[in-house]
């Protein structure tokens, strides 16, 4: 009896650690560059996500879990914003959103030098669900004098292969597949 009131005392110890935050949309959004042809970079975003995030600062662990609605895609002009959303591309109509799942926050270092280096998930776009490395170019956590509360977030890339997903429009006459994701999340403690 000693044993298991100790083994659920550990427990109740390790969830008080996890805080969970809420995605800030103001501050969170995922921006994309795919190369045109080789001779310039289309892009555009999708802004307004949403989500939740869990993190354990002592234990060096987390899970993110992030909606982006296709209805707050952004693109250079109404016309390719259209277009993206079409079923050529996005597909919006049938598949409204794009999710990031998390199941791996991975870190480097050792000590105070340690430091998140990437997070793993899946991504499921048209429908579809596959692996995806989000790098961590920074990502750090403050007191945050506007929300009053702590806020944790950082700046994230991921270059994927879209055919993967089914998106092929022009693959075959020679636009690219690859396409850089750059990720933005801010996240405020409930």
């Amino acid at each position: 009896m000693k044993k298991l009131a100790l083994l659920s005392l550990v427990a109740l110890a390790g969830m008080a650690n996890a805080a969970t935050y809420e995605i800030d949309p103001f501050h969170t959004n995922a921006r994309f560059a795919i190369d045109h042809f080789k001779t310039s970079t289309n892009v555009g975003g999708v802004y307004s996500l949403t989500g939740e995030m869990e993190f354990d600062k002592a234990k060096r662990t987390g899970k993110i879990d992030i909606e982006l609605p296709l209805a707050n895609l952004q693109s250079s002009s109404k016309e390719f914003t259209e277009h993206l959303l079409s079923a050529d591309l996005f597909d919006a109509e049938k598949y409204p959103t794009m999710r990031f799942e998390s199941t791996k926050f991975n870190y480097t270092g050792k000590g105070k030098a340690r430091k998140l280096s990437s997070v793993d998930g899946k991504l499921t776009l048209l429908g579809q669900t596959h692996p995806v490395r989000l790098h961590a170019n920074k990502f750090n956590c403050y007191d945050s004098p506007m929300v009053k509360t702590e806020v944790c977030g950082g700046d994230f890339s991921t270059t994927i292969d879209r055919t993967k997903w089914g998106m092929d429009y022009l693959v075959n006459v020679g636009m690219a597949k690859n396409v850089r994701i750059d990720i933005q999340v801010e996240a405020a403690k409930k």
